[in-house]
């Protein structure tokens, strides 16, 4: 069968690669595993169910899950099926938010994963006069749940009048909304059609080295975000198992337990996996300690295809088979793939892993493109330390005059929900989309970004600084958590920094640096003069006019829920220049 709309996916396993365990969530301690017949079965009772309730094509079904989760991905085709669109909420965002998305989008029906999701869309459930009912995959005390809705569809009443809504939908028909957490300002609702996301998958598939048929995906990073929903539809497509991690803090005994052969990741999250596994070797003694961090500098060395020669290649099978096994075996053993994407990922975490034997494949997209514009492959050369690889079959990409990366193809959004305005300005008369960000074409047709165009700033020298590249130079630090690049109009470049508070205490420790709190630490003369050290070593990569001149230490941690932090592990600028503004005006001089 051709796949044309997102909902001909599970269809086409079955056909395929029919599994007992497509979709598998841990639950009391097991796994349970749902077939491809059981989750075609289970949203097909969704969508008969919902069009009991009234649901018509157009109609829109919010979804807010805590964790990825079967319900989740039967939700999504039940509701699809019925020409309806997902409209899928991060669930860490504000009560605000949640009204402003719910009406924007005029969602008729929400389905909640738990108790704390439920009690913020409850409190605010009368403001969105659209919203009929709330169910619950969990049970919840004075709530709906999702089985009724189940339950509601389980006979034959509606069958006619779903498969006649199926064959009326066309692969250019809106499939979802997705509002961007934004960095800035309220959400915009990208709409997405089955077209955009269905040619994402499939095309991605030619980049992905996963045997169809066999393997198995863990899934943790946010479903509701386009990169990992798009990548589980490419699982469906692959006919690989979908294990749903419990949480991010237990992706490490999940992997033991999965062994897939597959995941995706942020690169913040791949920092922290590197600083664990550098911090447990700093604890090493004698030999042990040599031996491991002379293959962590090997590793730092490598470079794609063998190019460094035969004797490096030789020392790096020997650290392979002492040292790097130990990595492979902590990530589950049999990882062929890590998709790296949302962020700029340091080049000497890409150098450091792949030399482990962790093949980890930076790419590079957005929501209003669907999301993957390009990726690294190591198959057919098609890998290149520093870039995000080779655009996606079908993909058109160019330089605009100032640097921008435009981009035209089955891939991008049809526009932002009600809003021409903003549609007109992301998408120019030919049909390209200007991504927002500074790039470059190599010779060899690697795309490489090298910042933000809104994040670009100019001191009042009239010099342009590039914060991203210097942020991600400095979280080389193991003193560093995060760091933020500040200075747009003022004399000079600086820098607000979260530490690594685990790595900061441990070296204090070891210091004899006596302390009451984390302000405290963070105040010390010592601690300062550490941090300035690491900051002018890395200083020196950089031009005079960007380096950083002066910083701050901020004594708590940036989080997602005190919204400094998208739902991807970005920084929000525009919040947290206004958090530590009084720092701002230390560096500066507060402005009258």
């Amino acid at each position: 069968m051709q796949i044309k709309r997102l909902f001909d996916f599970p269809y086409y396993q079955l056909e395929k690669f029919p599994r007992p365990d497509a979709l598998v969530t841990k639950k009391n301690g097991q796994w349970e595993q749902t077939s491809t017949q059981s989750f075609i079965d289970q949203a097909c009772e969704i969508s008969r169910g919902l069009m009991k309730l009234g649901i018509k094509k157009d109609d829109k079904v919010a979804v807010i899950s805590s964790t990825n989760r079967t319900e989740w991905n039967i939700m999504d085709i039940g509701i699809m099926q019925t020409g309806a669109q997902n409209v899928p909420i991060y669930p860490t965002i504000s009560e605000e938010d949640y009204a402003y998305v719910m009406n924007h989008s005029e969602s008729k029906y929400v389905f909640v994963s738990d108790q704390e999701v439920y009690d913020k869309v409850m409190s605010i459930k009368s403001q969105v006069s659209s919203l009929i009912e709330v169910y619950s995959f969990n049970d919840i005390n004075g709530c709906a749940s999702w089985e009724e809705v189940k339950k509601m569809g389980q006979d034959d009443e509606y069958q006619e009048q779903l498969e006649t809504s199926m064959n009326s939908i066309g692969e250019d028909d809106l499939a979802t909304l997705i509002y961007t957490s934004g960095t800035t300002g309220r959400p915009k609702g990208v709409m997405l059609s089955h077209k955009n996301i269905a040619s994402n998958a499939i095309h991605s598939e030619t980049r992905l080295p996963v045997e169809q048929g066999g393997g198995k995906a863990l899934s943790f990073l946010p479903v509701c975000h386009i990169y990992e929903r798009m990548l589980q539809y490419l699982y469906i497509y692959t006919g690989t198992g979908i294990y749903f991690a419990e949480s991010l803090e237990t992706i490490s005994e999940n992997l033991k337990e999965v062994k897939p052969e597959v995941m995706s990741a942020v690169p913040r999250l791949l920092e922290k996996v590197y600083d664990k596994i550098i911090a447990k070797g700093a604890d090493l003694t004698g030999i042990k300690k040599k031996l491991f961090f002379w293959a962590v500098e090997l590793g730092l060395e490598w470079e794609p295809y063998s190019a460094n020669g035969w004797w490096y290649e030789k020392k790096l099978g020997i650290a392979r088979k002492i040292i790097f096994s130990k990595w492979q075996e902590a990530l589950g053993g049999n990882l062929k793939a890590i998709a790296s994407g949302s962020a700029a990922l340091q080049p000497r975490l890409a150098r450091v892993f792949n030399a482990a034997g962790v093949p980890v494949m930076e790419g590079y997209g957005l929501t209003e493109t669907s999301p993957v514009i390009s990726v690294n492959d190591m198959r057919n050369k098609g890998f290149k330390i520093g870039s995000v690889g080779k655009p996606l079959p079908e993909t058109d990409v160019r330089i605009a005059e100032d640097g921008e990366i435009i981009i035209n193809g089955p891939q991008r959004m049809i526009g932002y929900y009600k809003d021409p305005v903003k549609t007109a300005e992301a998408i120019d008369e030919k049909g390209y989309f200007h991504t927002g960000d500074i790039g470059e074409i190599d010779s060899d047709g690697f795309l490489r970004i090298t910042d933000r165009k809104k994040e670009m700033f100019k001191t009042s020298g009239g010099k342009y600084v590039a914060p991203q590249i210097i942020e991600n130079t400095m979280k080389q630090s193991r003193f560093i958590e995060q760091i933020m690049v500040i200075g747009e109009g003022e004399k000079m470049p600086a820098a607000l920094i979260q530490p690594n508070f685990e790595f900061l205490k441990e070296w204090a420790e070891r210091k004899g640096i006596k302390y009451s709190d984390i302000k405290d630490l963070c105040s010390q003369e010592k601690v300062i003069n550490r941090y300035e050290q690491e900051i002018n070593e890395h200083n020196e990569k950089f031009g005079k006019w960007e380096r950083v001149k002066t910083f701050r230490l901020t004594p708590e941690e940036w989080t997602i829920d005190a919204e400094l932090l998208t739902p991807t592990m970005k920084l929000k600028r525009r919040n947290i220049k206004a958090h530590y503004k009084h720092l701002y005006d230390e560096i500066y001089g507060a402005k009258l």
